[in-house]
């Protein structure tokens, strides 16, 4: 066994026995875990160099790790780690599952310049669709393929007004 998940406030420990577990509500998930604020598909849990890693796999109410939303990010020995609303203690030893030398870096993309901060803490917001630009690209003769690409768009005239959030 690598690890282990222990429920924060009660019930059954959830071992952790592959260097790689995917964890959300679908049935084919090696973590399964039935709940409403469980996306299908929620987290990927990577081992790495005798660490446990989180990467959120865009669920719809996050994965945190110690209270802080987080994409991507080391969950050290006894850290507490979040599914939604629902929180589990994480318990290794890292010598055990091959670490050696120093603590590895926080994060396990190791291009930091791949994700802005607010998207590598969660709380980047993602541009839904730019419709006014669209249209005046799609006007001036601009395929599908240029648009979705940015190829040729001149955003300089572009205000907060022009663009739509999820």
């Amino acid at each position: 066994m690598l690890g282990v998940l222990e429920p924060y406030r009660g019930g059954d420990d959830i071992p952790l026995r592959k260097p790689e577990m995917v964890v959300g509500r679908s049935e084919n998930n090696d973590v399964v875990l039935r709940f409403a604020d469980v996306s299908g598909k929620h987290c990927r849990l990577v081992l790495s160099r005798g660490y446990w890693y989180a990467e959120d796999l865009g669920s719809t109410n996050g994965t945190k790790v110690n209270g802080f939303r987080t994409q991507d990010h080391r969950v050290d020995p006894g850290s507490r780690i979040s599914f939604g609303k629902h929180e589990f203690i994480l318990r290794y030893d890292p010598v055990k599952n091959g670490a050696q030398g120093e603590i590895p870096p926080d994060f396990l993309d190791n291009d930091v310049f791949q994700k802005s901060l607010l998207e590598r803490a969660g709380v980047a917001k993602q541009v839904k669709s730019m419709p006014k630009t669209w249209e005046i690209q799609r006007q001036r003769g601009a395929t599908l393929e240029e648009l979705e690409s940015g190829a040729g768009a001149d955003y300089s005239n572009l205000t907060i007004d022009d663009i739509e959030f999820d």
